[in-house]
């Protein structure tokens, strides 16, 4: 049984269990109560604003009671219960800032070294929804990328893929876009020409967050998809030049697109941003939808552009790439905040046809988390 105590003032309460003490502010408690009054059951959604809370909130009682704690808040004179193990959960005590490039939680890098165990899924076992969607989606939520192969040969199958997650995110380019040779494209992803690895929309506010392409037709040379682990680039910058690294983390890129009538995109965002306790948020860089850069002192720019340069190097760099050809039926889906991704050139003999959409991660994640909350509560049961 944990052990607590409270300050004279009862503004702060300790918890001691075994060597580990931790210290929570008694307003943040009554903020942060999960009883029926305060969140809603059926979606821990909170029911009270923080001016319904006292600003002298303080805690007159702390009693144990096996796993949880009894805490009784004045001056309103009502007694809660919180879990302990809930408590140790969402400690906020001695926590350490992030070092300035820190990895989301649940994240893993990865270079060439992941070519043989790239994650792919057949389509009709991610259809049942069951466990082999839910550890799909954890694929992409902790590498950034995953493939799925068996799957329908028509027009329009990716928008089942997405429905599997989430929805589609409509764009200029309409519901999806059609990846396949043309005469005079207005995009370059529309040619035989091989792509550096790129994000995609860096124009866009909010950018796409997730990319599908659908593999439809597949009999022309060449045309292999190659993912790039954004993160693993940044890193492996920071590592090299600090300064390089904080430059384009500290400087806002500009990214632009106006190559249809009555279309122009216009974005301002950091080639590496960060949140505000240092940890890698996102990674854009597409060399041909950047527009002249005017945010970076004058002092700085020359260095803005040795770092651009060397981010350009590390993401081109043959051991960061996983390549693969995906034959019809057979998708992948990428991080667009995170994951880079290209294509070889491919001849002009036979057909290469891709459909593409976007889509977003707050869905996936969604879907993510609430077929582990399912699973945890079934094992619970």
């Amino acid at each position: 049984m944990a052990e607590v105590s409270l300050t004279p003032a009862g503004d702060v309460l300790t918890i001691t269990n075994g060597a580990r003490q931790t210290r929570f502010h008694a307003i943040w408690l009554r903020d942060n109560a999960t009883d029926p009054d305060t969140r809603a059951v059926s979606n821990g959604q909170r029911l009270i604003t923080l001016r319904d809370v006292p600003a002298n909130t303080h805690i007159s009682a702390a009693v144990p009671c096996g796993d949880d704690i009894d805490l009784t808040f004045a001056p309103e004179n009502k007694t809660i219960r919180f879990d302990v193990a809930w408590l140790e959960r969402h400690a906020y005590d001695n926590a350490q800032r992030a070092q300035r490039g820190a990895l989301p939680e649940g994240v893993t890098t990865w270079d060439n070294t992941l070519q043989h165990d790239v994650p792919v899924e057949e389509y009709s076992a991610l259809t049942q929804r069951g466990a082999a969607l839910r550890d799909w989606l954890g694929e992409i939520t902790r590498l950034g990328f995953a493939k799925l192969s068996g799957g329908p040969r028509r027009e329009g199958a990716l928008f089942d893929v997405v429905d599997l997650f989430g929805y589609v995110r409509e764009t200029n380019y309409g519901r999806l876009f059609e990846v396949r040779t043309e005469v005079n494209p207005t995009n370059l992803a529309y040619t035989g020409l091989g792509l550096q690895a790129h994000t995609d929309n860096p124009y866009r506010d909010p950018v796409p967050t997730v990319q599908v392409l659908y593999c439809l037709e597949s009999s022309a040379a060449g045309g292999e998809n190659m993912v790039v682990d954004g993160f693993a680039a940044a890193l492996r910058l920071r590592e090299e030049n600090p300064a390089y690294f904080d430059v384009l983390a500290d400087h806002a890129a500009r990214f632009e697109f106006a190559g249809e009538k009555g279309v122009c995109l216009k974005a301002r965002k950091p080639m590496i941003e960060l949140d505000p306790d240092g940890t890698l948020r996102a990674v854009r860089f597409n060399n041909r939808s950047m527009a002249a850069p005017t945010d970076i002192p004058f002092e700085k720019m020359a260095l803005f552009y040795e770092a651009y340069r060397r981010l350009g190097e590390i993401i081109d760099d043959p051991q960061m790439e996983v390549t693969f050809r995906l034959e019809p039926g057979e998708a992948f889906i990428v991080d667009n905040t995170r994951v880079l991704h290209a294509r070889k050139g491919y001849s002009g003999t036979g057909t290469r046809w891709l459909q593409g959409c976007y889509a977003d991660m707050d869905g996936l994640r969604s879907t993510y988390e609430a077929m582990i909350h399912a699973a945890a509560a079934e094992g619970a049961a």
